[in-house]
């Protein structure tokens, strides 16, 4: 039998030819995963009906004029209601794969794109430098820089009413995401490729025995906790990627050397739990309770980036002593918490630049 799921060599006719060669291999290995899911999980005869309703589906679309959507609803109205859920549920699995792919791919053109750029040179026009660059051509370098230092970014997230997909379901796609990045950069045979088929096998047979909709509607704090996922698992590390990369071309050599020219101007918000359009749901303890979910939130991600930060500062205070100032911070954190710091002050012995980052990583614990 051919690779279940993968793409249809016939499919929409010349369409085929424009999905790019990486993108296609990318579809391929994971609906050949799903096909042995299908396979382990309800025999041939549900791979079958898959396969079959699939070649019908991409005919209809082909050949309106033809037999192929009768043919296809004939099948469908054939199938028990648990066949129906199974056949549902792998499509619903495979567009998941199938979305997952196409959004790494565009990471992997924008990375390739950068990658052949010079590190010094103007980044597409698309990028913040680029706009930086033609509002100092329109209004000067001085006026602009100005103008950068009052930029003020306010997303405000929400929930979508017929958002019905689990958190389970999102971490389970995202997990497969890394795993096609990392197909990426592994080598093409091998132990780790092997390693990484047995991942993504387990990872996809997981996603497809998830059920992938909630057996009750979400609360609003549900609600919550699913946008901080999202905050957890992206904009936590993204705004400060794209605070440093902005700095690393506005000031080229001396980034990081300096202090950055541009403030952080993003600023979070959220309607989840605090939105007053008449949500019954939506009650001042709801509010209350929402925003101390976020509250936590950022106290958990600032305390993972400090911890981090003070992992990589082991300087010695022989070679590297500290600075007056930094002699004073310390006098000032001991008059917070003597306990904190003498339990710092033994895990870093003469290593004054973590002993102070140990001692904030504590206060935000």
């Amino acid at each position: 039998m051919t690779a279940p799921l993968a793409p249809h060599e016939n499919r929409r006719g010349s369409a085929r030819h424009e999905v790019p060669e990486p993108l296609r291999n990318d579809v391929r290995v994971l609906g050949e995963f799903l096909g042995r899911v299908l396979r382990e999980a309800g025999g041939e005869e549900l791979l079958n009906d898959v396969e079959r309703l699939r070649e019908l589906s991409i005919r209809a679309h082909d050949e309106p004029e033809g037999d192929a959507l009768a043919l296809a609803e004939e099948l469908v109205a054939g199938f028990s209601l648990d066949r129906a859920e199974q056949v549902a549920r792998a499509f619903t699995c495979y567009f998941h794969l199938a979305n997952t792919a196409e959004e790494y791919h565009r990471v992997r053109v924008l990375r390739e794109r950068e990658a052949n750029a010079d590190p010094h040179a103007l980044t597409p026009d698309d990028s913040l430098p680029a706009a930086v660059v033609k509002l100092a051509e329109e209004v000067g370098d001085d006026e602009a820089r100005r103008r950068l230092r009052e930029v003020e970014f306010r997303p405000v997230l929400t929930a979508h009413p017929t958002e019905a997909r689990r958190r389970a379901v999102s971490r389970s796609i995202r997990r497969i995401a890394e795993l096609v990045a990392e197909r990426d950069v592994r080598s093409s045979g091998g132990v780790s490729l092997a390693e990484n088929d047995r991942r993504l096998l387990a990872e996809i047979d997981t996603l497809w025995r998830t059920a992938p909709l909630r057996q009750a509607k979400p609360s609003v704090l549900d609600e919550v906790r699913t946008v901080l996922g999202v905050f957890e698992s992206t904009l936590a590390d993204v705004l400060p990627a794209v605070y440093r990369r902005l700095d690393d071309w506005l000031l080229d050599g001396e980034a990081g050397t300096t202090q950055p020219v541009v403030r952080p101007f993003a600023r979070l918000g959220s309607w989840i739990g605090g939105d007053r359009d008449g949500n019954p749901n939506v009650t001042a303890e709801v509010t209350r309770s929402a925003a101390q979910l976020a509250s936590e939130q950022v106290l958990i991600e600032l305390e993972k980036s400090a911890r981090r930060t003070a992992a990589g500062l082991t300087l010695d205070g022989a070679g590297t002593p500290a600075s007056s100032e930094l002699n004073a911070l310390w006098q000032r954190q001991r008059s917070l918490s003597e306990p904190i710091a003498t339990r710092v002050s033994a895990e870093s012995p003469n290593e004054p630049h973590r002993r102070e980052l140990l001692f904030v990583v504590e206060r935000l614990a």
